[in-house]
């Protein structure tokens, strides 16, 4: 299993078991996802073992809550943010320097095809930008990647959006 980790944070923000497509030339990840709901706190009798009717417990510890959302944020504990169009092309601004500033340092032939690429993706962002959710990692530090959730024309299918360069990767 690959997971796919934040450069700036380390927070791990998706892995391989979702389909992953490459687009723009590489410059993001397209990750599709699944609206799940779990249950959680819910306890199976049998592991409970003997009479559960005559034991004395707590009944609303043991209740359990269901939660429902996209697999990719609830498996990664990823955390829902805001922004407001002006406040999003400061991040973005920061970021792409940021990102641009690793490329140099480490895949120098990369720089031009990126800093081309991110303009024109970040242009298109900018134009839909009433249907994307914002997510960080767990660790909510503002100054790492932040992933947009959108959905498919179908209106049911999410996927999300990585930049390809923010990204490590990291074999289990």
């Amino acid at each position: 299993m690959i997971i796919y980790k934040c450069i700036v944070t380390g927070d791990e923000l998706f892995s391989d078991i979702y389909k992953i497509k490459e687009c723009h030339n590489g410059l993001y990840y397209e990750v599709e996802g699944k609206i799940v709901s779990r249950t959680e706190g819910d306890i199976d009798d049998s592991l409970i073992g003997g009479n559960a009717a005559s034991e004395a417990c707590d009944i609303e510890s043991l209740e359990s809550t269901t939660v429902s959302g996209v697999d990719i944020v609830l498996n990664h504990n990823l955390r829902e943010t805001g922004f407001i169009k002006d406040t999003y092309k400061q991040y973005i601004k920061e970021y792409m320097k940021v990102l641009k500033k690793k490329l140099q340092e480490s895949k120098p032939e990369r720089v031009e095809a990126f800093t081309t690429g991110a303009t024109n993706l970040v242009k298109e962002i900018l134009g839909n930008f009433r249907n994307y959710q914002f997510f960080i990692g767990e660790s909510m530090n503002p100054d790492g990647m932040v992933a947009l959730l959108n959905f498919r024309e179908d209106g049911v299918t999410p996927y999300m959006i990585f930049f390809k360069d923010g990204l490590e990767e990291e074999k289990c």
